[in-house]
């Protein structure tokens, strides 16, 4: 919409400017021809400032009366005060004595989106399509597209976002706003598979691999995803968020030190945050470097004194070394901070269980389960304390859980466990062939649960 010229055009920009600085003031403006105010007024848009756009109009339009293009940026500085109704009515007139323009629509349909009503907005945006020249378009797409996010209109954008990669194959905030919808449609595999398609034709786009590195993290595919991201650092090095990204993905693998050097990189070029700290804080508890720990930890809560995390991880510390009690202190402090942290309470629990205070265990096991019903650690934890006391208060629990429908894997499998050790052979080894037939890796994981079963011939041949 814009020009930007050359240094002489720069030179004389600096001047007109100087010189309206100066009218401001009480000087005298003198004759400019057209170019020169339309360079003017738009530097002031550019700058966003409005107030002076507008006064710059004012006076272009006394010399210039004729010229739309001043009316048109007054329309645009009124839109950037906020002042809506007179910009549509400007316009309204310019559309009255004018051919329509492409950016006539363009400032409609950015006047109509700041009124949030996004139907007017679209039907502007797709007007300024009609019009708008080839290299132009892949911009309106993404406006357009943006507008389609507005109304929740996901797919509808992420076929205008198509367009605009059609359009641009550069453009990569369309690239990041097609991520953004399969976020939202929770449709990662399409994600993948449109990143992987768009990289086969544009190998070094730095955010598609980027972007495909964050759809393989959201699906747990942790190889991939380093696979990704190795391959948008070699593009790009000097970008933040791939190292902290990665390292998420080393810390899914239990790869810690990769994990702790990418996220100390992520903070060398971004500067220090609070949750890359925590990170790195658990890196050095994973490796067993305590001291190490201790001190990212504390420097993360330094940063943001109520992040959950810093206190949750001081709190694990504090167990590992023996101080229980203590440990339980700063774990409530977490669990105050973040009280929908399903895994704080499973934490807290777990330290209760330690200590022998078997009812809280109880009482946080479920508090951790009602916020997230398909931990399978925390369910199996919660049934084996329950089954020091009875293997059919357990069982019982266990298929109220299963009439909440909540899809927890190890569910099955513990039933298995609990009808065995109730004598209900026949039903148990019956259940665990349906269980191996579903999904026989996940079957096997019996033998994890209670490897006391390993012993059991009927389950080992099953299993075999």
């Amino acid at each position: 919409m814009f020009e930007e010229g050359n240094e002489e055009f720069e030179g004389e920009l600096q001047e007109d400017i100087q010189r309206f600085e100066a009218f401001l003031e009480g000087e005298p403006m003198g004759f400019l021809d057209s170019d020169r105010w339309e360079a003017l007024v738009d530097h002031f848009l550019i700058s966003g400032n409005y107030n002076k756009a507008l006064l710059c109009t004012d006076e272009a339009m006394s010399q210039f009366s004729f010229n739309a293009i001043f009316r048109l940026r007054k329309a645009q500085a009124f839109s950037g005060l906020g002042k809506l109704k007179e910009s549509i009515q400007l316009l309204a007139e310019i559309e009255r004595s004018e051919l329509p323009s492409c950016e006539v629509f363009l400032t409609k349909a950015a006047v109509f989106s700041q009124l949030k009503d996004s139907g007017n907005a679209i039907k502007y945006f797709r007007q300024a399509l009609e019009l708008a020249e080839p290299e132009d378009r892949d911009e309106i797409y993404l406006d357009l597209a943006v507008e389609y996010e507005g109304m929740g209109k996901w797919n509808e954008a992420l076929e205008v976002l198509k367009e605009a990669i059609r359009a641009n194959p550069s453009n990569e905030g369309a690239i990041y706003e097609i991520a953004f919808c399969y976020d939202h449609l929770g449709d990662y595999e399409q994600s993948i598979k449109c990143y992987s398609d768009f990289i086969d034709e544009n190998p070094y786009s730095f955010t598609a691999w980027y972007n495909l590195g964050n759809a393989y993290l959201r699906t747990d595919q942790f190889e991939q995803a380093v696979w990704a991201y190795d391959y948008s650092i070699l593009i790009n090095d000097d970008f933040g968020p791939v190292y902290f990204n990665l390292g998420n993905a080393y810390l899914s693998m239990d790869t810690f030190t990769k994990a702790r050097e990418s996220f100390e990189k992520s903070m060398e070029l971004d500067g220090e945050d609070a949750m890359a700290l925590c990170y790195v804080g658990e890196c050095y508890e994973r490796l067993n470097e305590l001291e190490s720990a201790r001190e990212n930890y504390k420097r993360c809560l330094e940063l943001v004194p109520t992040l959950a995390e810093g206190w949750l991880g001081l709190g694990i510390l504090e167990d590992l070394e023996g101080r229980t009690k203590e440990g339980i202190v700063l774990l409530h402090k977490a669990a105050e901070l973040s009280p929908e942290n399903a895994g704080i309470f499973h934490v807290l629990a777990g330290a209760y269980e330690k200590i022998e205070e078997f009812d809280k265990a109880l009482e946080h096991y479920e508090a951790s389960l009602k916020l997230d019903g398909e931990d399978e650690e925390c369910l199996m934890n919660y049934i084996h304390l329950i089954a020091r006391d009875s293997h059919q208060l357990a069982l019982e629990y266990l298929e109220r859980f299963e009439e909440e429908e909540v899809k927890n894997e190890y569910l099955e499998l513990l039933k298995v466990e609990l009808l065995w050790f109730l004598g209900h052979k026949e039903e148990s080894l019956h259940l665990f062939r349906q269980c191996l037939e579903k999904d026989r890796e996940l079957a096997l994981e019996l033998f994890e649960i209670n490897p006391s079963l390993k012993s059991v011939p009927e389950f080992v041949l099953l299993g075999d």
